[in-house]
């Protein structure tokens, strides 16, 4: 199911400004998104996608609009208003030239590019990156996420060590891909059960 922009307008553009949706915003502008805005915004995701998902207390949302330097992956927890921010990779086959920003979705198997849409998140497993996270895409534009092995796991690349020496992070093969500080954080608190939507807004 996706989410487009003007559905995602309702209620303001605040809540995408909030949110980092406007992308060409320079990476020094780093204001912190409201827990209340941000809440609304990912109730409007979780009732688009009600009776998908079993878990509705804490929501993740990608904001792929946002360059790899940037925060983009909020943690929403649905019950408090809280929002944590964390540094997020997107596939090389997402951005061939390694320029730090998102140029294109695909689902395709192969092409090593992020796959826009809902996923529900599943169990954990311990694989080539250590633990990580199963995600099962919702959409027909990330259906193929269980055979492409799109899961949410820890890499170096992804650290913020790589903004200091090269600008942005390094890239995945489509994966979730976080620092291990991150994903153990990502992975405690998101969870089997819940949301994690990603897009460009």
């Amino acid at each position: 199911m996706t989410i487009d922009r003007r559905t995602l307008m309702t209620g303001g553009a605040a809540v995408l400004a909030a949110v980092g949706g406007l992308g060409a915003m320079p990476a020094a502008a780093k204001a912190a998104p409201s827990g209340k805005e941000f809440a609304a915004f990912a109730q409007r995701l979780v009732a688009q996608n009600a009776g998908r998902i079993s878990l509705t207390d804490r929501v993740g949302v990608v904001d792929y609009a946002a360059p790899s330097w940037r925060p983009r992956f909020y943690l929403v927890d649905m019950i408090s208003g809280e929002v944590s921010s964390y540094l997020v990779s997107h596939g090389r086959g997402s951005d061939p030239g390694h320029t730090g920003w998102l140029q294109r979705f695909s689902n395709k198997i192969g092409s090593n590019a992020s796959s826009g849409g809902a996923y529900r998140t599943g169990a954990n497993y311990v694989g080539k990156h250590g633990p990580s996270m199963r995600l099962d895409g919702l959409d027909p534009e990330n259906s193929n996420a269980r055979r492409r092995a799109i899961v949410v796991h820890a890499a170096w690349y992804a650290a913020p060590d790589m903004i200091d020496k090269y600008g942005k992070l390094g890239r995945s093969e489509g994966c979730f891909a976080f620092s291990e500080k991150d994903r153990q954080e990502v992975m405690a608190r998101l969870g089997e059960g819940r949301l994690l939507y990603a897009g460009k807004f």
